[in-house]
């Protein structure tokens, strides 16, 4: 396999005899840091040339299953941009897919479940996930912390309403009017599917963090969907579930969604160290929200890695001087890497935030 080098090691490698000592845990945990601590959310991606020559002919779901390329794709971002720390490359359909719900990941679509669900008989497709049904992820994260050394290692997983909207709507959806349909009409019935659900997304959290991970992201992708009291009442339970099926392991538990300036505070009260934020709340305010015990994590708007070169450099330091002002902070986009976006972009965002200090 081709290794791409196009940059110089992490900035705060040199500073960090462990991962326990590098400025992202150390600001997970709301202490001091040199810099602000960067990563980006799909880092590892379609944006690097470097991923697509190693994913050429592979499916997205085989490449998740094969150790010696997500290590690969997992290092791919940190050679290049120096950021803060990896995030483990995987799909949040990936323990659905391990425990025989049969889907895949279209290209262009994204995940499409074959059958949807829709009844009570349908939770016997959803058996309790063990790392025996997912040994190529325990061998993936032990490969990338022996390579990784004082760089941490970010597991994750999706929550239970953004897996069940996929299982439900049979694969993406706008307004998620099935899943709201179940939510709201079979109440019983929701809370069985999103309590397998959170014990699924526990235990493969659990999986990676057992096998070296030094934090997780809980990602809840389209849960902005949802107002406040029903967050409360259907869903942050079983969030909560998730994030407590690591919570004897000591790491740093991130959450984010999409859309969720109304969510922040009950997100966090999920049982998160850092609550990620998109780009439509400003980082005090979603600090004010979230509380001074809890960490944020964000919030550039992806789109201004398309604006020129001083709107850009203006913008990032914008976010780092707010991040200041809260009690811990973790840049990072708004929400994903698009596809389009331009390497050297992200390289010079990188060293705007790491030469910020």
């Amino acid at each position: 396999m081709d290794v791409v080098s196009t940059a110089s090691p992490n900035a705060s490698a040199a500073q960090s005899a462990s991962p326990q000592d590098s400025t992202f845990l150390r600001a997970c945990r709301r202490e001091p840091v040199e810099h602000t601590p960067v990563w980006f959310m799909r880092q590892a991606g379609r944006s690097l040339p470097e991923y697509r020559k190693v994913r050429e002919g592979i499916s997205m779901l085989d490449s998740c299953a094969r150790p010696d390329l997500v290590a690969e794709i997992t290092l791919q971002p940190v050679r290049r941009y120096g950021v803060d720390a990896a995030i483990f490359y995987s799909d949040i359909v990936v323990p659905l897919k391990a425990i025989g719900v049969d889907l895949d990941i279209v290209p262009g679509v994204g995940p499409v479940v074959a059958q949807p669900f829709q009844g009570r008989a349908d939770l016997d497709r959803l058996p309790e996930l063990t790392a025996d049904d997912v040994p190529y992820v325990t061998e993936a994260v032990r490969l990338l912390v022996a390579e990784l050394g004082p760089t941490p290692l970010i597991g994750f997983a999706g929550a239970p309403y953004t897996l069940a909207s996929y299982l439900v709507e049979g694969g993406p959806s706008k307004n998620h009017e099935r899943t709201k349909a179940l939510m709201y009409g079979d109440p019983q019935l929701w809370h069985a599917l999103a309590g397998r659900l959170a014990a699924i997304a526990g235990a493969f959290l659990r999986v990676q963090v057992e096998a070296g991970a030094s934090a997780v992201q809980l990602f809840d992708s389209w849960v902005g969907a949802l107002p406040l009291a029903d967050y409360v009442e259907l869903v942050q339970p079983h969030s909560a579930a998730v994030l407590a099926a690591v919570a004897d392991l000591g790491v740093p538990r991130i959450h984010f969604g999409v859309g969720t300036g109304e969510l922040l505070g009950a997100m966090g009260e999920a049982g998160a160290d850092v609550v990620g934020v998109d780009f439509r709340v400003a980082l005090d305010e979603a600090s004010r929200r979230v509380g001074p015990q809890r960490a944020v994590q964000g919030n550039l708007d992806p789109a201004l890695l398309f604006a020129p070169g001083p709107v850009l450099e203006e913008r990032v330091l914008a976010a780092v001087v707010a991040g200041r002002r809260t009690p811990g902070h973790v840049f990072n986009l708004g929400h994903g890497v698009p596809p389009n976006a331009d390497p050297s972009v992200l390289a010079r965002v990188v060293e705007i935030v790491q030469g910020a200090g």
